[in-house]
Parts: structure tokens; C-alpha cells; sequence
């Protein structure tokens, strides 16, 4: 297949991290199907760029998951399965459940840091709803999150969630239609982040527990879809 007309043109002469990074965001705003299989040649044509930086660009995405090699075919955009939802909220509810405890043991003033942050992603979160914007809920819902584990600091916890928010906007935009009320997302947020910035561990953590086990119901719960297009 040929590349996507919104294929970004990159100028001058783009790294493999930078291909990588236009190619993932393409990937989870669904400009690539999933299970289309990625064209190198129209690829590197439309990027102007030599075949080795697209080639590990490719394959730093397939590593993440994103992207998945198969032998004698070619690369391949993922299909996320329910299995592979629930597998993906649950690492994901791991790592969140560390960064609240990493948040809460930090102290006031990285606390009141993040949950500035966090404020101004839930505004804009509720300016979107209005708009009924989904493409821009999705990016702002993981936003969100990402900027949630960010304030801990912790190298490790953001390097892990990374590759975590890209699979998951995968899945969400699939949320369009299953979610019931597109309000609820601000409700969810507006709620992990009062916990925060109440220091309060124990309501944090069931907040973070509830809303991915909502994500997860919501993922799953359309009976005649078994795997999750973008």
C-alpha cells in the first residue's frame, strides 16, 4: 500500500528517532489500519530519506510493539485483541499505582507541580467534549496520564509508560463508539486528580483501579467487534 497522504514530510535529513516518532503518532491517530502492512519503499519516498534510518525507525516500533515484523512478508501495523487490552491496562494500572506512591512520598512541591499540569490538561480536556473533538480526547486522555507518571521523575516509570500510551491510543479511539458519555473521561480525570492533590493514597489508588477497569469494560463490551480499529 501506498503511505497515507497525511504522511508528515520531514525535512532535511531525519534520524531514525524522529521517523519513529512521526510514524507511531500517524500510527495511533489511525492513518494506518491495523494489520496494514507498512510499504518501506513508498515510505522512504515520501520521507526523502535513505532506507536505513526508515529501517530502524521500523524497527524501534516493532520492539515497542507498535509495528510487528513477520518473516518473509514484511511490517506489519498491530492488532490489539482483548487479551492485549487487558494486558495493557494492567501494566498500565502497575506503573500508575508506583507513580502515585513515588508522587505521594515526594512531597508537596512536586505534588502541586504536577497536579498543575494536570489541571490545565483536564481544561482543555472539557473544551473538547464540547467540541465532541474525539480524536483530541484521545490524545489529551493520555496526556493526562503521561503527565501524571512525568511528575514522578522516575526515568524508568516514564520510559515504560511511553511505549504504554502509544498502544493505548490505539485502543481508545475505538471508545467512539462504545464510550456511552464522553463526559465521563473529564469526570474520571477530575477525580484521580483531586485524590492527588488531597495526598489522599488511598482514594488515589482506587481511583486509578476504577478508571482502568472502566476503560477495560468499555474496550470489550461491543460483542460484534473482536479486534480494535483505530
Amino acid at each position: 500500500m501506498a503511505a497515507p497522504e497525511t504522511m508528515f514530510v520531514l525535512e532535511g535529513r531525519p534520524t531514525a528517532q524522529l521517523i519513529a516518532d512521526q510514524l507511531r503518532e500517524l500510527i495511533v491517530q489511525g492513518a494506518f489500519s491495523p494489520g496494514q502492512q507498512v510499504n518501506e519503499s513508498a515510505l522512504a519516498s515520501q520521507l526523502s530519506t535513505s532506507r536505513g534510518p526508515l529501517r530502524e525507525a521500523l524497527q524501534r516500533l516493532c520492539q515497542e510493539g507498535i509495528l510487528v515484523s513477520k518473516r518473509n512478508r514484511g511490517v506489519f501495523v498491530a492488532e490489539l485483541s482483548e487479551d492485549d487490552i487487558r494486558e495493557i491496562y494492567a501494566v498500565r494500572e502497575a506503573v500508575e499505582l508506583a507513580a502515585a506512591t513515588t508522587l505521594l512520598d515526594s512531597g508537596q512541591d512536586k505534588i502541586s507541580d504536577t497536579c498543575r499540569v494536570l489541571k490545565g490538561i483536564i481544561k482543555n480536556m472539557a473544551k473538547q467534549v464540547a467540541a465532541s473533538d474525539w480524536q483530541a480526547l484521545a490524545r489529551l486522555d493520555m496526556e493526562f496520564h503521561t503527565a501524571f507518571v512525568s511528575g514522578t521523575g522516575n526515568t524508568r516509570l516514564i520510559r515504560i509508560y511511553q511505549t504504554l500510551a502509544a498502544e493505548t491510543r490505539m485502543c481508545i479511539l475505538s471508545l467512539e463508539v462504545a464510550y456511552p458519555r464522553i463526559d465521563a473521561l473529564v469526570q474520571e480525570h477530575q477525580l484521580i486528580l483531586d485524590h492527588l492533590e488531597a495526598a489522599d493514597r488511598q482514594g488515589l489508588q482506587k481511583a486509578i483501579k476504577r478508571h482502568m477497569k472502566k476503560a477495560v469494560e468499555d474496550l470489550t463490551s461491543t460483542p460484534e467487534v473482536t479486534e480494535i480499529t483505530a
